[in-house]
């Protein structure tokens, strides 16, 4: 069962602010009036019965001392950064599984929480970017993968895994062999526009038919892992309930930001290792 965060927090803002304009507008008069009586019969008012008199009711106590503190969560959470942990291996070698990522929630425009309308233009995603979405069949779901289709482009993979975006070959350079795979998975430096970065092809595995290709529609972007044979995306979505011409595709109201940093890394907090800092830095 999958929880929805970010209307759970609006929902405690909306009650702590609630609780605290009550107490603003009718209880704090009437506890003010009280003391004012009480100090009024008496010459010598007993600190006891006015701390008493002046006492709040607990459910207001708590809720004027969270509803500052989940105010700020909410601004910060909603319209500036939000951390993400990578739960799977679909983007090594850029991304490890066990990264805490921070994500841009303003990159891409300012969107109202629970709701996700954008209200404000700012930009949009650019070939390259690493970005962070709901998840088409389930938006329940974050999935974070690499930006390859813009609106309008013609995207195709080949047989021999090699990338084609608007009948022109992605360049790619072999780094050699990765770490610890016995050959079995090579390196590459890929350069999507201006971007430069690292992508994983294993040498004997190929998930899917060869010789696809996908034109993407207005307002979607068609997204891919960088692990490239391990990684759910754009390639292998299906969907019954989607139209056959939106199949793969993210659209613009699924976006939830831009992943621009790593800034933790705990690959299994259950073996009770220590999380460590050593793959701090920008995603690139």
């Amino acid at each position: 069962m999958s929880i929805n965060f970010p209307l759970l927090l609006v929902i405690a803002v909306a009650v702590c602010g609630v609780l605290a304009l009550v107490d603003l507008v009718l209880l704090a008069p009437r506890r003010r009036s009280a003391i004012a009586a009480y100090e009024g019969q008496v010459n010598e008012p007993d600190p006891d019965v006015l701390d008493k008199l002046n006492k709040e009711p607990l459910l207001v106590e708590y809720g004027k001392s969270f509803f500052p503190v989940l105010a700020i969560v909410l601004v910060l959470r909603s319209f500036l950064v939000e951390p993400f942990q990578i739960p799977s291996g679909s983007m090594k070698p850029t991304l490890e599984v066990g990264d805490f990522i921070l994500v841009n929630k303003f990159a891409y425009g300012i969107r109202l929480p629970v709701l996700d309308s954008k209200v404000i233009e700012v930009g949009d995603p650019q070939r390259g970017d690493v970005m962070v979405f709901r998840y088409p069949s389930d938006p329940n779901i974050n999935y974070i993968k690499r930006v390859i289709g813009l609106p309008g482009d013609r995207v195709a993979y080949s047989s021999d895994k090699h990338l084609t975006i608007n009948g022109k070959q992605v360049a790619e350079t072999l780094l050699g062999e990765e770490p610890g795979t016995l050959g079995s998975a090579m390196l590459y430096k890929e350069k999507l526009s201006e971007a430069e970065h690292l992508i994983r092809k294993e040498m004997k595995r190929y998930r899917m038919e060869p010789g696809r290709e996908w034109v993407v529609p207005q307002g979607h972007y068609f997204m891919m892992g960088d692990n490239r044979d391990n990684s759910n995306d754009s390639r292998f979505w299906n969907d019954p309930r989607i139209p056959k011409e939106l199949l793969g595709m993210v659209p613009d109201r699924n976006i939830v930001g831009k992943a621009f940093a790593v800034w933790m890394s705990w690959p299994d907090p259950k073996l009770h290792n220590l999380p460590n800092f050593s793959r701090v830095g920008l995603i690139h």
